[in-house]
């Protein structure tokens, strides 16, 4: 009897990646064995995360093959992928066979970068939400959208609820259940300060203030990204 080839999985590994959004639903995926998780960078020299944690690529651009699902985790690096036109490449490239065109947190806006979220459902991070409509995208606030083949997760610890969803689509919710339960994924945080509509508001205004030149920043970039797409304000809205 022939064996099924594993699903082919690829993060997006590049630096000032928020590893979180990278290594939570790569915890979750790769708990299942019939997916093969890897991460992908233009070259294989180890990344260093937003954080400091090292990561280390096992592929390339040009050495990964097609995938079956391609990731993009977010972060403070992704600033500059948004005007990356090998990276880019890259994601149209690999989005036109997969079955699956993902991402975590603000990799929504790489995606959207790509001219891939146009007309889609999406979320991403609180901080940027506001930054989906450019691309063209549809704003959703919850946990994790899926629109046909493109399913994005929210910001950071929500890639974790994005990968158990992605599993289920791809392995069966039974499996998913039995992997959540295999790494006791019950959250019960102590404090109701996850969403800026709950968090204390000296609390939400002193993170929002901290984010706020990078968020700048990013909203300069997209803008750009948006017009090289032909992407106008009126499109925007659609």
């Amino acid at each position: 009897m022939t064996e099924t080839p594993p699903i082919e999985v690829g993060f997006l590994t590049f630096p000032n990646v928020q590893q979180l959004d990278l290594t939570g639903p790569y915890e979750t995926l790769a708990s299942w064995p019939g997916a093969r998780v890897r991460l992908v960078w233009k070259t294989l020299d180890p990344v260093r995360a937003s954080t400091g944690l090292v990561l280390t690529p096992d592929a390339t651009f040009e050495t990964i093959g097609p995938l079956d699902v391609i990731c993009v985790p977010g972060g403070a690096g992704i600033n500059p992928l948004l005007a990356d036109e090998e990276t880019l490449a890259f994601l149209r490239a690999q989005a036109q066979g997969a079955r699956f065109v993902a991402s975590v947190c603000t990799g929504a806006l790489v995606l959207g970068a790509a001219g891939l979220l146009v007309g889609k459902r999406a979320t991403t991070h609180w901080a940027s939400h506001h930054l989906l409509a450019p691309f063209g995208a549809i704003p959703v606030k919850q946990r994790y959208v899926r629109d046909g083949r493109v399913m994005t997760g929210g910001g950071v610890t929500a890639g974790i609820d994005f990968g158990l969803a992605l599993l289920s689509e791809l392995a069966g919710r039974a499996t998913a259940e039995a992997i959540q339960l295999n790494l006791e994924y019950a959250p019960a945080p102590p404090f109701d300060a996850g969403d800026p509509d709950t968090a204390p508001r000296a609390v939400a205004q002193a993170v929002e203030a901290r984010l706020a030149p990078m968020i700048a920043e990013r909203a300069r970039l997209v803008a750009e990204a948006a017009r090289r797409l032909g992407l106008d304000a009126e499109t925007a809205r659609r």
